[in-house]
């Protein structure tokens, strides 16, 4: 718990810290080709600008509202506990996309102009901004209720696990969960390049090129650092669930009678050949860090299937039960 918290906690520092040096830097990267006031505000009633603010306000008054919303946001969440912490997802993720891209649309705008009042109402980047905020929320929302679903959903007991005799007509489900949070902290910061990168380009500082190589990479890796940095294994009636990343997926899945054996297993990141998603003379190996993994023998195969979690010891007891059960069945 305390690994998961401290990832949070680091994510939502760069992210705060990421979203307040692009929102300032945009307009000062760009001052050469920007004019001295830059069009701010545009009426419901056409295209013409009617508000403007000095470049200096225009880079400093946004990043000091989002410093103030997600300070105000972050820290009464941060004390309440680790429980809550997931939903600083739903609300600085689309907050820091909306100010990111609405700065962006503005230097868009204004670049290259003579005066403020040639600028023109960016419509199309305005309507591409609010949709990207609106699934960016969506998505934090499908995060934070698949996290929470899966900790409430834990229900083996503490008497019936170590003796594993499952009573008739009785469901028992056992669920763990590891991270890794320098994992989670490299995603987030890659992932920042990538966003940095593709506000660039919508703000047209840059060579669209080289910006699009920037963004395809950076945002690959964030995405696969993201997606193998965490790992939720769960064992029930249906067999072995496996999945990965902060939104479950990809994920894996074995039927009680697909396994030939389960058991516990202590395992480090030199014997499997690193971290991550590992492929060595152990088999397959998700290793988030070292100690008790819960290691598979599918059937039909020479090899195992191992990741390394929490409660191990119990989650491999349950599935050799099921297993056993399933088999007299």
């Amino acid at each position: 718990m305390r690994d998961t918290t401290t990832a949070r906690r680091m994510t939502a520092a760069v992210w705060t810290a990421g979203v307040t040096a692009v929102l300032a830097g945009m307009p000062l990267l760009a001052r050469d080709r920007l004019p001295d006031r830059l069009a701010t505000h545009w009426g419901l009633s056409g295209e013409s600008p009617d508000g403007s603010m000095p470049l200096w306000a225009a880079a400093l008054v946004p990043a000091l509202i989002w410093l103030v919303t997600a300070a105000a946001v972050t820290v009464p969440l941060m004390r309440a506990g680790p429980p809550i912490h997931p939903w600083t997802t739903v609300t600085l993720l689309p907050l820091g996309i909306l100010l990111t891209g609405a700065q962006a649309a503005v230097v868009r705008a204004n670049l290259d102009r003579a005066d403020w009042h040639e600028a023109r109402q960016p419509t199309t980047w305005v309507v591409a901004i609010l949709v990207a905020a609106v699934l960016a929320g969506v998505a934090g929302w499908l995060l934070v209720s698949r996290r929470r679903g899966a900790s409430d959903d834990t229900t083996t007991s503490d008497e019936a696990a170590p003796a594993l005799d499952i009573p008739k007509g009785r469901r028992l489900v056992w669920f763990s969960r590891t991270a890794n949070p320098w994992l989670q902290l490299l995603a987030a910061a890659i992932g920042l390049v990538a966003a940095g990168a593709l506000v660039a380009l919508v703000g047209g500082l840059a060579a669209p090129g080289t910006l699009w190589a920037v963004f395809a990479g950076c945002g690959a890796g964030s995405l696969a650092c993201g997606m193998f940095s965490s790992v939720q294994a769960r064992v029930s009636e249906r067999g072995l669930e496996v999945s990965f990343g902060p939104l479950g997926w990809p994920g894996r899945r074995w039927a009680p009678g697909d396994i030939d054996t389960a058991r516990m297993e202590v395992r480090s990141p030199a014997e499997v050949g690193g971290w991550g998603y590992r492929l060595s003379g152990l088999g397959t190996t998700v290793m988030l860090r070292a100690g008790e993994c819960l290691v598979i023998r599918p059937h039909g195969r020479r090899t195992d299937f191992a990741i390394s979690i929490d409660d191990a010891e119990r989650g491999a007891a349950l599935l050799n039960a099921l297993r056993t059960d399933r088999t007299r069945g």
